[in-house]
């Protein structure tokens, strides 16, 4: 039987895969929207759309639920790269991946894939490379107010934007009322991913997520790796450490070369057919 889509997740930031070698289901923004609905549809924080062969290397599109692209996606890499393993693509434990936002190399690290490695490149605290908006410069430590209130903020990108906030204390709740204001800010033209940052040690941070075109999110890659960057520029902790987030923890390395190394669980959920229902609904939607 064939299947339609794939669900894994990783650390409880869950994505559905669909293959075009396998589907034929065309994404356009009201079919990413259904399909990522909880309520209804699938429900997922976004789609992976892949692989597209390129050369030699396998391409993957990544797809927020409200319709929009995202350049990279930490967490979408290691589940893509498990799906790939998974359906047979693949058949050593290191291979290069094709995103938006830049090729990244990734490292299966067991015999089930459950354990995966991704240098997800370098990252630039340039201005016109993340983007924010004003004179080129590096974004570091530049005051920002929200709400009456003035944060002291960090951007970067690792070909996807983000804005790390160090504070002494962070919730879900302070994210949920600040992350979509930041998110949308005139600043950042292309939007921007929030972290709240607090540094516990040396070796440890914990972040919480407001997530560009998504929203709040238990667990993101890209985030930990923006979030140890940061914490790591200002000098507050080592370059290997471990990012604890609501739904679990990514380790983080900074090599000598600057290159960000990642490493984290996958885990598969299921894979399902579109009934006739949602089949029609999304051919409305195509047409």
């Amino acid at each position: 039987m064939e299947f339609d889509y794939f669900k894994y997740h990783a650390l409880g930031n869950d994505y559905i895969v669909i293959d075009p070698q396998k589907n034929d289901v065309i994404l356009n923004t009201e079919v990413i929207k259904l399909i990522c609905h909880r309520n209804f549809g699938v429900g997922s924080d976004g789609i992976l759309y892949g692989p597209i062969m390129k050369d030699k290397d396998y391409q993957l599109r990544i797809y927020n639920p409200d319709g929009s692209e995202a350049e990279k996606s930490g967490n979408g890499i290691r589940i893509f790269s498990r799906y790939l393993f998974d359906a047979g693509y693949v058949e050593t434990n290191t291979f290069h991946l094709e995103t938006a936002g830049g090729k990244v190399f990734v490292e299966i690290l067991d015999e089930k894939a459950s354990q995966i490695r991704v240098d997800m490149g370098k990252v630039t605290f340039y201005s016109p490379q993340i983007p924010v908006g004003g004179n080129p410069r590096n974004v570091m430590q530049e005051q920002l107010s929200i709400q009456g209130k003035t944060y002291s903020i960090n951007c970067l990108s690792i070909g996807n934007p983000h804005c790390v906030i160090p504070l002494d204390s962070i919730s879900r709740e302070l994210a949920e009322e600040i992350g979509p204001i930041i998110e949308k800010h005139e600043l950042f033209p292309n939007r921007i991913n929030v972290q709240l940052l607090k540094v516990l040690d040396h070796k440890n941070i914990s972040i919480e997520i407001w997530e560009r075109g998504a929203g709040y999110t238990l667990a993101s890659g890209s985030s930990s790796c923006a979030a140890a960057s940061a914490a790591f520029e200002l000098g507050l902790v080592d370059s290997e450490l471990h990012v604890h987030m609501p739904g679990g923890i990514i380790h983080v390395k900074i090599d000598s070369e600057g290159h960000v190394h990642m490493t984290g669980a996958v885990m598969s959920v299921c894979k399902g057919i579109f009934l006739a229902d949602i089949t029609n609904q999304i051919k409305s939607f195509q047409s």
